[in-house]
């Protein structure tokens, strides 16, 4: 059994690149950009007006004075006539500025005193004015690669007019679960059976990263449909995950199947609860998970474990969102000689642990906002004492 962060770093360490390819913003969001995205214009790419209103010079607005309007300019058009002393152009939000023109007076703060005359009706404090490349250079880096993209990201892209987005190619996950107790979720359970919950879970986690996944059906408990199992996830798959059989029952062959395809196992326990039984294994440029086949392990390692070493194949920078908070009430444990992950709420800022029953309990992870991460060695956490929550 080795500590769960020698375990991460092993796993990490093992991590290639993905490859990348270019795709439409319609296939980008979530995708890891591979490379960064530079400006291709100024944004602003001219001077504009942040108001409906109109364009005139400061000293004459300052003034007080009525000013004769020369001009209408709507957004998207070019201004035509120049802004003189003494004069004024309407102008709508976004409106290039005229010549001339250092102010936007909002038309808010004008009245018409006729219908070619404005005369301001408040003391004159702001220009109002968008200036040209303010907010990105012609050339600026405006995306860094390591960057995964949500919806902020394509307003950008859109802007500097990059429609052919270089991402990160997607790993393909293969997930195969375990055990003569399963059956697919579709039929009824009967005697001793259980509808199989974990391979959905790990599909939906996968995705939602997102990977490619590939769902190989249920292996029953022997080394030989194991061996075909795997087998056929690593033609297809660049990750094959497994739930159940890694423990030390009589009916665990999952570590057993790797090896005699000739997959190196790196390790196969770790202390922490729940998923001690988890197995990490290299076949060629190929990886192999075995998780525990109680669903919060699954769960949990695959948060914890999967999830960022897929990450890291595709280059993303992104990093778990970890905060102390202090706990709402007194939290204990009986055994702290592994490290403890607890599902949580937060509340007004404070902790507060789900009523969880263990590693068979994936009900409370409906309802945790986190992961409680409670180190070796620590037993309790006392109310306002600071707790390690990983969001998710």
């Amino acid at each position: 059994m080795i500590p769960f962060e020698e375990a991460l770093e092993i796993v990490l360490n093992n991590a290639i690149p993905s490859g990348e390819e270019i795709v439409g913003m319609e296939s980008a969001a979530s995708r890891v950009l591979s490379r960064d995205v530079f400006s291709d214009i100024d944004m602003p790419p001219f001077d504009k007006s942040a108001v409906d209103g109109f364009a005139c010079r400061m000293q004459d607005a300052a003034a007080g004075m009525g000013l004769r309007l020369v001009e209408t300019i709507p957004a998207g058009t070019i201004p035509e006539k120049p802004v003189h002393e003494g004069e004024c152009s309407k102008i709508m939000t976004g409106g290039m500025l005229p010549n001339g023109a250092d102010t936007v007076i909002m038309v808010e703060d004008t009245e018409m005193s006729s219908a070619d005359q404005v005369k301001f009706t408040k003391e004159i404090t702001t220009r109002n004015i968008c200036y040209r490349a303010e907010n990105i250079k012609k050339g600026q880096k405006v995306l860094e690669k390591g960057t995964r993209l949500e919806p902020a990201h394509f307003a950008v892209l859109a802007s500097v007019g990059n429609t052919g987005i270089w991402v990160a190619r997607q790993p393909h996950i293969g997930v195969i679960s375990t055990g003569n107790e399963l059956v697919e979720p579709e039929h009824f359970p009967s005697g001793s059976q259980i509808r199989n919950s974990n391979a959905c879970q790990l599909v939906a986690q996968a995705r939602q990263i997102p990977s490619l996944c590939s769902y190989f059906g249920i292996a029953d408990d022997s080394p030989e449909e194991l061996k075909d199992k795997i087998s056929m996830g690593l033609y297809e798959a660049d990750i094959v995950i497994l739930t159940g059989g890694v423990s030390m029952g009589d009916f665990d062959y999952v570590p057993g199947a790797m090896e005699s395809l000739g997959a190196k196992i790196l390790f196969k326990s770790l202390a922490i609860q729940p998923g001690r039984p988890t197995v990490f294994a290299c076949y060629n440029d190929q990886f192999i998970f075995g998780l525990p086949g109680n669903p919060v392990s699954s769960f949990v390692l695959f948060e914890l474990m999967v999830k960022p070493f897929v990450l890291k194949m595709m280059g993303s920078n992104e990093q778990p969102r970890m905060l102390k908070l202090p706990m709402g009430v007194d939290f204990s444990r009986r055994k702290n000689y592994r490290k403890s992950v607890i599902p949580v709420t937060v509340d007004e800022g404070a902790v507060y642990p789900l009523e969880y029953h263990g590693s068979a309990h994936i009900n409370a992870y409906t309802k945790a906002g986190g992961m409680m991460i409670m180190d070796i060695g620590q037993t309790e956490i006392k109310k306002g004492e600071p707790a390690n929550v990983r969001f998710l």
